[in-house]
This record gives structure tokens, sequence and C-alpha cells, in this order.
């Protein structure tokens, strides 16, 4: 019988501040380097088998490792990204020049669209509603990706200089994880390296979005100025903007020098209120050039 804690949205609203700071940090590709095991041996496998995308494969993989690692698309929710690598894949010249027909994306867009929270349950919810067989086959290869992540995703420990931040964060600011990847999978990462001690919630897709979870957690608890949120993707910027949150970015590609940083300058700054516009700025400016918005095969 499993012994791992159960997080709710009730823990975000009732998150009782032993601190007058709070730090937001999301996981994967941030505390754990797993964005591509996860990416490229789960999530993109199962797409080409799911949708039959065999004839395109090479099309599929570029189109999906830009999208989920290399672009201002990087760390969303895995459905709205799977909308948008089938948009890239319909206009990807090696499937133009084939006349493959890309996946049709209508049952997949009204459900990114529909204000439901973008998790497996809700999916499934809407599949005995509709009986669609499009949201059945995405609901069938959302359980099979978790499944897939579970069997392949372990002992990947955390990057260097995570534990030592964690342990001085922990210390000062109370600390949630605030993450779009499934919570049954977050609590087993961060259990496997004995990590949630450091956090108060893991709240994953299930909890809502990330700006969501900051908002439920740090609403009239404390000062704007006083809370953080680190990521490496520009979804965790923007969640940092939505709630007048400062944003420390784990640049991708340099995870390890991020944290170096963070633990050695940049935590110190925050805790002393010194962590001021200019500064910031210069490191989500070095953040944002990693991350285009365009794919090398679209022209502007």
């Amino acid at each position: 019988m499993s012994t791992a804690p159960h997080f709710t949205r009730d823990h975000l609203l009732n998150l009782r501040p032993r601190f007058t700071s709070f730090v937001g940090i999301d996981s994967d590709g941030c505390i754990f380097p797993t964005m591509e095991i996860k990416q490229k041996h789960c999530f993109h496998s199962l797409i080409i088998s799911f949708w039959k995308l065999e004839p395109v494969e090479n099309a599929l993989r570029e189109a999906a490792e830009f999208v989920n690692l290399h672009s201002l698309h990087r760390g969303q929710n895995r459905f709205p990204c799977l909308l948008t690598t089938f948009e890239l894949l319909r206009d990807h010249p090696g499937v133009r020049q084939t006349g493959f027909q890309a996946p049709s994306t209508r049952a997949l867009r009204e459900f990114c669209e529909s204000g439901l929270p973008l998790g497996n349950p809700a999916l499934e919810k809407r599949v005995q509603e509709t009986g669609d067989p499009d949201l059945q086959r995405l609901l069938q290869w959302s359980l099979a990706v978790n499944e897939s992540v579970a069997k392949t995703v372990k002992n990947i420990k955390p990057f260097r200089w995570v534990l030592e931040s964690l342990r001085d964060v922990r210390a000062h600011s109370d600390v949630i994880c605030v993450s779009q990847t499934p919570t049954e999978a977050l609590v087993r990462e961060w259990a496997e390296h004995d990590l949630l001690q450091y956090v108060e919630v893991i709240a994953g897709q299930e909890l809502g979005t990330k700006s969501e979870h900051l908002t439920l957690a740090t609403s009239n608890r404390y000062k704007p100025d006083h809370v953080l949120m680190m990521g490496d993707a520009p979804g965790d910027l923007k969640a940092a903007r939505a709630v007048g949150a400062h944003f420390f970015p784990i640049n991708p590609g340099h995870e390890e020098s991020s944290w170096e940083r963070f633990y050695h300058e940049s935590y110190g700054l925050f805790l002393k209120g010194q962590y001021d516009e200019r500064y910031e700025a210069a490191l989500v400016e070095e953040f944002k050039r990693l991350l285009p918005e365009r794919p090398p095969w679209v022209t502007p």
C-alpha cells in the first residue's frame, strides 16, 4: 500500500506561511535533467505509434523536439504542446513534400480551449461525456506516456547545486513545487531522491496551471516582491508575471551554472530585497535568447 502523500488544491489554499518569503520551483528540466529522456523516449515515440506517423517520423521528432525542448513552448502542458507539434508537422517541408496527411487537431484544440484542468481526469470525463474517438486516442496516449515515464525515468539525480539550494531555501522561505507534470510522477521522482522534505506542496497539472498554483498559494499571504518563481521554461516566467512575482531562470543547457549562481548569489539578493528590476531583466534576457519562437525551417 502506497504511503506517498496526496496533494490537492486545498493544500495550496490552506498553506500556512512560516516565513515572509515564498519560492515556487518547477521540476522537469529545473530540478531534474529529465526533459530529454521523457520527451524523446516516452512522449515522441508514443505520438508516432498512436497516430501512425511512422512515414514522417523524422519530421515529427524534429517538430516535437523543437516545441518541447528548444522553443518558447518548452515546459508547457502536454496537450497544448501536442497541438503545437501537430500544427508544425502539418507545415513541415518533410511532410508537405510527401503529401502525408497530418493528424486532425479539432478535438484536441477544443479540449485545450475548454477551460478545464488539462490533465487525464478531466480528459477522461470528457471522453465519457462525448464518446469522441479522437479524444479517446488522446487519453490512451496520455495514459501510455505516464506508464512509459514510470518505467523509464529512474535513477536520474537532481542537477548539481540543487540539494544545497533546496536546503538553504527551506531554511528561509516557504517552498512548493509548481509543475505541469502529473502529480503522481512528481511525488515519485521527488521521493526517490528524498526531496519531499524540502517542499510544502507538490502541485502538478491536476491542480491547475502554474499561475493558478502560485495564486492559490500566495494570495494575501506574501508581498509580491517576496515571491520568487524558478523554472526552465517561458511558462514559468509567465506564471511569475501573472502574480507579480520575481523570476529566476534555470537556463536550458546551462542548468548547473544557473543553480550555482542561484545558490551563491541570487537567492541571497532575493532575501535581502536586492533582487531588483535591472538584475532580473539581465537574467531574463539571457534566458529568452535560448528559446526562440520559430523553428529553423520556418522563415520569419
